[in-house]
């Protein structure tokens, strides 16, 4: 193996700064980080828009079959109902949300939930309570 100094002059350290300033300070200061050749041209007047969701909806990290606000709900509901009180039944998950000091409407709809039914898990309750879980899981 040769040992050498592997730095570069002033001249080539400045050069090779400058080649990778676009992708280091983004597009305000040194350029676009986008190579000109990767940037879609636009549509002609009878085709339609480009676009990064081709089936029409974007992706937001919600499950198919659930809305965020339904996935941000049931976390919250979650968030009051510990393992230990699963598998439970209705008196169980009531006792277990207070214990947890679970805000009032919470409490309320674990308490409208039917007598002499056991859950497994949060998602079962969540659908007793009237609400969707997602189709597909993975």
């Amino acid at each position: 193996m040769e040992r050498g100094n592997s730095k570069h002059g002033p001249r080539i350290d400045e050069q090779m700064s400058q080649e990778v300033s676009g992708l280091v300070q983004g597009p305000g200061t040194g350029g676009s980080r986008v190579d000109e050749s990767r940037v879609p041209e636009p549509a002609g007047e009878d085709q339609p828009e480009a676009t990064t969701a081709p089936a029409g909806e974007l992706r937001t990290g919600a499950p198919k079959g659930m809305s965020s606000e339904d996935v941000e709900q049931r976390s919250r509901l979650g968030r009051f109902i510990t393992m230990s009180a699963l598998p439970g039944d209705r008196e169980t998950l009531v006792a277990n949300a207070r214990d947890n000091d679970a805000p009032d409407d919470i409490v309320r709809a674990l308490e409208r939930l039917p007598e002499g039914t056991r859950y497994q898990t949060v998602s079962e309750v969540w659908a007793a309570l009237g609400n969707k879980n997602e189709t597909t899981r993975w």
